[in-house]
């Protein structure tokens, strides 16, 4: 055999050669997707890590930690002489986003030269785990495949590829799936919350921002990239479509651009033109979701369109056999066993897995990519316009926040709020004159002539939800989400609408640390804190989760307790007061059904848990029933006081997450610090109704009219002049009854403050 001798330069070169790609089978073990395997966060980062190693086609990036501690990253992939000139592109991308100091005829230039920016998010509720799974798999075919449209893609898109938006949820549920898998209970969702304080909620933060996850991806790529595209991957229930993607249904925010409507629009089309062309059934557009909400899109009000799809889920990594006679009747926008023109080929029933949704997502990004690269000088230039749209903004001019506030704290988080989404804010060196109002030098202006004036006025202005119904004069056609997003009325902060062109003299407010922060406010007299339990069911709930983390972001400490602690008894000697979130009466009873979990998971507080919370009220102590859990309260603690809303239908009485007015008891100490008149989170809230004999105290109650402070509210004589807060006394303690959600999702500052005074002794 002839024996080969390489000189030193090949040598030097081999040893330079990057390895070869490496497989996703041979990196996990398996086939990623295989039936009944999950991957876990760490080996998903490892192979990242080991795609940059091999090629030059990808750079991954960490974006900070998450609320466990677990990195975030992001891969970067793109022709190799893209990525190295990333740093040009961003600034490109910086140009772009602000029309104030880049006139058209640099715009122009910039385009010519420059690449769409798409960022494709994952796993964001980590029960829906093919995304992750996807993003693998779609990773290592745009490195290693050669093709017209991956060539295209490449040669003219930045891929920003997010694998997972909650890596802590994607090993809490491998986790829970391994534990349970060849058990009755495989292919359960886990008992917890699936992100440690927001779980399901945490896609409706985008405007809040208050967990890690949240602000690592606003400040490292959002708010530095401003991608044309955002594509935000989920799963939803295995009954009806394969898969939605856009169009949305109505309402769409009228802070939206049109044009950014409309390119979703085309692009979600063009996908599943390219899904059915493919051979792939039960795609849907035009159903099911609307474009109402912030919370769920925080790139459309920052130039980009936000693009969403919606694959059919299995039972996590579980295959599962869908019926015929399974399948929905009916869904918001379709009829999911009929044929129509947004539904054309209707999906009857089979077999479902996890490869299946892969199938589906995989063509779906491709087609959204290939999308961009084709029509990049379009997205382009139209991200450009949309910015020019918003920086023309006349209507209103500006929003004016007085320097004399009732709050200063919760005024400061309202600016940084606004300024961690890149609002630009101005503080006036004088005093000044709007729309005939003079204020106080000190005052913060945000003028609606900047790219992201449509992000500020959405947030600040009163929400008027239409009013959209199944047929005409028929039941309300249900929000996705809610309808409502005003902070100022969430904070309590007065800021003023000025329509008119002012002057003031005003320079760039880059800090508010002149003013206090929030949590100064709650803090308690002579330093003895109570002892507060906050109830948390085997079953999980978020409005647990966002309890637990206003009182920690607020400094107040708690304990969680659980059945057994209840059961246990001598709950006064523990705690001086005890909270139940906002959950349905059931699944504080009775939880989960035996064989539906584990059986340390079944069970709820059943009647000994009732009686257990009656002595702990005689001897003293305060339990705080918040919105939902309030039914409970009244039916097993046999409080004087009904829900007058209970029973009544949609069509009667309707409020799907809205602001609505009260007025306080000015002398009640549940009042101390508020003013009269406030508004409160109502999302389907009891309304409670006390007989004239009830030895009950009326905290908050309803005007009999103008009950509507932002959102949408049918029905509104159903509580006009009845209670929206209520005390009652029992034994040596109290019951007290939140018609609310006094601490909404990270978000109800105001009303927070009741539920503070309900923990005072």
């Amino acid at each position: 055999m002839k024996r080969l001798f390489l000189v030193p330069a090949v040598l030097a070169a081999a040893a330079l050669a990057p390895a070869a790609v490496p497989t996703p089978e041979s990196h996990f073990g398996h086939a990623v997707g295989a039936d009944r395997t999950l991957i876990g966060w760490s080996q998903t980062v490892a192979y990242f890590r080991a795609l940059q190693a091999a090629s030059d086609r990808i750079a991954v990036r960490d974006i900070g930690r998450t609320t466990e501690g677990r990195p975030m990253i992001a891969a970067f992939l793109s022709a190799p002489e893209n990525l190295k000139q990333l740093d040009r592109y961003q600034r490109n991308q910086k140009r772009l986003a602000d029309p104030r100091v880049t006139p058209p005829e640099e715009a122009a230039r910039i385009i010519a030269g420059h690449k769409a920016v798409v960022m494709i998010t994952c796993s964001i509720h980590s029960t829906e785990v093919g995304s992750t799974h996807t993003a693998v798999q779609f990773a290592y075919r745009l490195l290693t495949e050669s093709n017209p449209k991956f060539d295209a893609i490449l040669k003219d898109v930045i891929l920003i590829l997010v694998p997972s938006l909650n890596p802590d949820g994607v090993d809490i549920v491998k986790s829970w799936y391994g534990r349970t898998l060849g058990t009755p209970f495989e292919g359960a969702s886990p008992p917890e919350l699936y992100q440690k304080y927001a779980g399901h909620d945490n896609n409706r933060d985008w405007y809040i921002f208050s967990q890690a996850e949240t602000r690592n991806v606003v400040t490292q790529l959002h708010n530095v990239w401003r991608p044309q595209i955002v594509y935000d991957v989920h799963q939803q229930g295995p009954y009806a479509s394969r898969m939605f993607i856009p169009p949305w249904l109505d309402p769409i925010d009228p802070n939206v651009d049109p044009i950014l409507a409309q390119s979703a629009n085309m692009i979600g089309t063009g996908m599943a033109y390219d899904l059915t062309a493919a051979g792939r059934k039960g795609v849907v557009i035009n159903a099911i979701y609307d474009f109402w909400t912030p919370a769920r899109h925080y790139q459309a009000y920052h130039g980009g369109m936000r693009i969403l799809s919606e694959s059919a889920s299995a039972r996590l990594a579980t295959p599962m056999v869908v019926r015929p006679d399974q399948i929905s009747q009916t869904s918001h926008g379709y009829l999911p066993r009929e044929r129509s023109w947004n539904y054309l080929e209707p999906w009857l029933g089979g077999e479902w897995r996890v490869a299946d949704i892969m199938a589906d997502q995989m063509i779906a990004w491709e087609s959204c990519l290939f999308q961009a690269a084709i029509r990049r000088t379009d997205l382009l230039r139209n991200f450009y316009a949309v910015n020019r749209n918003n920086a023309g903004r006349t209507s209103p001019s500006a929003f004016v926040i007085s320097s004399k506030q009732r709050d200063p704290g919760l005024t400061r988080k309202l600016l940084e709020t606004l300024a961690f989404g890149s609002v630009e804010i101005e503080k006036a060196g004088d005093a000044f004159q709007a729309d005939g109002q003079t204020y106080p030098a000190g005052s913060y202006i945000i003028r609606m002539q900047q790219p992201y004036g449509g992000f500020a006025k959405t947030l600040l202005e009163r929400q008027r939800y239409p009013d959209l119904r199944l047929y005409p004069g028929g039941p309300p056609r249900r929000p996705y989400d809610v309808t409502a997003q005003t902070l100022p009325l969430l904070m309590g902060v007065d800021v003023a609408a000025i329509d008119a062109p002012f002057e003031a003299k005003s320079t760039r407010a880059v800090s508010f640390a002149e003013l206090p922060a929030v949590n100064q406010w709650f803090h308690f007299p002579g330093g003895r804190a109570p002892r507060v339990a906050i109830y948390k069911s085997h079953m999980p709930q978020m409005d647990e989760g966002w309890t637990r983390w206003m009182f920690e972001h607020l400094g107040i400490a708690y304990t969680s307790l659980g059945n057994s602690g209840v059961l246990a008894g001598n709950l006064h000697a523990q705690f001086d007061a005890i909270i139940f979130p906002d959950q349905t009466p059931a699944s504080i009873h009775s939880g989960y059904g035996r064989g539906s979990m584990p059986e340390p998971l079944t069970g709820g507080l059943g009647e000994k848990g009732a009686a257990a919370l009656k002595a702990f009220a005689a001897e003293g102590g305060s339990l705080i029933f918040l919105n939902g859990s309030c039914d409970y309260a009244i039916e097993r603690l046999s409080l004087p006081v009904r829900n007058a809303v209970h029973g009544l239908s949609s069509r009667e009485y309707y409020v799907p997450g809205s602001l609505l007015n009260v007025r306080l008891s000015a002398r009640h100490r549940l009042a101390r610090g508020l003013p009269e008149e406030i508004a409160i989170w109502n999302e389907d809230s009891p309304v409670f109704q006390i007989p004239q004999d009830a030895a009950a105290a009326s905290v908050a109650r309803y005007p009999a009219t103008g009950l509507l402070a932002s959102g949408w509210l049918l029905g509104e004589k159903y509580a006009a002049n009845l209670h929206a807060l209520v005390e009652v006394p029992a034994g040596k303690g109290k019951v007290i009854l939140f018609g609310m959600r006094p601490q909404y999702r990270a978000q109800s500052y105001q009303s927070m403050k009741l539920l503070f005074n309900a923990l005072m002794p």
